[in-house]
């Protein structure tokens, strides 16, 4: 489980096919604090330290994840948006985020407001329920508050401080993003899909 909250950037130095699978490395600062075994979120995707070489270490994401995700995209020389797991009695500055990407979402604005940023996302409208006004959302992991929500797009508006220190300022019009809904619009989508078919 994670917060959202962005822990540092790390560099994708190379990508490796194994079989249906890509296995990353990754250089970062916190590499060192790492544990094989570990969760660590990557742009939003929860994916398992497998090995550590110094400021380096390894991931491996299966079919199904590069179904889900933009990670397929990924390549030598991007940077992703890490976060170590919450730690339990913690505060909680973001939003409860599993790491369980649910589907992407395509830039569509970037806006400099001079002062903040403005971005628009445009996402497929059958997700349209688990997105709310004001509500919480993961933007490559990032937890953000959509506004100016249509059926198939929100808003997302950026500090300084956030478009400094993670990977958003690498994103411009057109470039596919993880989006992860807010856990417990999901839960509630489901309770209703359940009775309403009870009915």
């Amino acid at each position: 489980m994670f917060t959202g909250i962005v822990e540092s950037q790390g560099e994708i130095t190379r990508i490796e096919a194994s079989g249906t699978n890509l296995r990353c490395w990754i250089k970062s600062s916190i590499s060192h604090e790492l544990k094989v075994d570990q969760s660590l979120s990557h742009d939003g995707i929860c994916l398992t330290v497998e090995e550590i070489n110094g400021d380096e270490f390894r991931v491996s994401a299966v079919e199904e994840t590069l179904k889900k995700t933009n990670l397929a995209n990924w390549s030598a020389g991007k940077f992703v948006n890490l976060e170590r797991a919450m730690i339990l009695g913690g505060r909680l500055d973001g939003h409860l985020v599993q790491g369980h990407v649910d589907t992407t979402a395509t830039c569509i604005l970037r806006d400099n407001k001079e002062g903040s940023w403005l971005f628009r996302f445009s996402f497929l409208k059958k997700f349209a329920p688990l997105v709310i006004e004001k509500g919480s959302i993961a933007v490559n992991g990032t937890s953000l508050t959509a506004f100016d929500v249509t059926e198939n797009e929100f808003s997302v508006a950026i500090i300084p401080y956030t478009f400094n220190h993670t990977a958003i300022k690498d994103v411009v019009p057109g470039t596919l993003v993880n989006i992860e809904f807010d856990m417990l619009g999901k839960y509630i989508t489901r309770w209703k899909e359940l009775n309403k078919s009870a009915d």
